[in-house]
């Protein structure tokens, strides 16, 4: 039976444009597999605990050496682990703050590091990479060639280098100048910021197409 894991990051609830398309991503999952299963994690309202002192290192400690602390986190990694295994398609929403991704993504990459469940130690290979991920980026502004900030989106180029122990290869769908509507500064980008969102909301709804509609 299929399964897919959909996790959202953003803090911004109801106005966020990357759960406005992660959701149109499960619902257009849902109806290419009408069987399947879902597991949900809100990294925004729920975001798990960054490594520290205290317990970064149970991936680097047999676990028969755990603190008490050290183990409690590698619990936690294991169930992290076990929800991306569990699934054939993972969905994730990725907006950009302050230029890179929320700390609540960079915190679930990091328990996703796991020597052992999600790549193998002596070979470094990874052990995650059987299964579609797709990546619902949003950006408040532009980023793209020849703009003003070009470079300056540092969670897109990221998430693959952090990810590659894993095997787990992301396939990127942005909206962005998702900020034209609400920053005044920025209304003369509207039109821009709604072609970007319709072009990502194709691309959403083709994700799970026949092959014969695709073509």
């Amino acid at each position: 039976m299929a399964h897919l894991l959909h996790v959202d990051s953003s803090i911004t609830g109801e106005r966020s444009i990357s759960r406005r398309l992660t959701a149109r991503a499960a619902a257009a999952w849902r109806a290419a597999h009408p069987d399947g299963t879902v597991t949900y994690r809100d990294l925004g309202q729920n975001p798990l605990p960054h490594l520290n002192t205290a317990s970064g290192l149970a991936r680097m400690v047999p676990p028969d050496q755990h603190t008490p602390d050290q183990q409690a986190s590698w619990r936690l990694t294991e169930a992290v682990v076990a929800e991306v295994k569990q699934a054939d398609t993972v969905l994730l929403g990725l907006p950009l703050y302050n230029y890179g991704p929320p700390s609540s993504v960079k915190s679930w990459v990091d328990h996703l590091i796991a020597p052992g469940i999600a790549y193998d130690p002596a070979t470094n290979a990874g052990l995650l990479g059987d299964r579609q991920f797709v990546v619902l980026v949003s950006r408040g502004g532009g980023y793209g060639p020849g703009t003003p900030r070009e470079g300056w989106d540092h969670a897109e180029p990221w998430l693959p280098h952090g990810l590659s122990l894993t095997g787990l290869e992301p396939r990127f769908i942005c909206a962005e100048l998702t900020l034209a509507p609400v920053n005044p500064a920025m209304t003369e980008l509207i039109p821009l910021f709604e072609q970007s969102l319709a072009a990502a909301e194709r691309a959403v709804d083709e994700l799970w197409l026949p092959a014969s509609a695709a073509a």
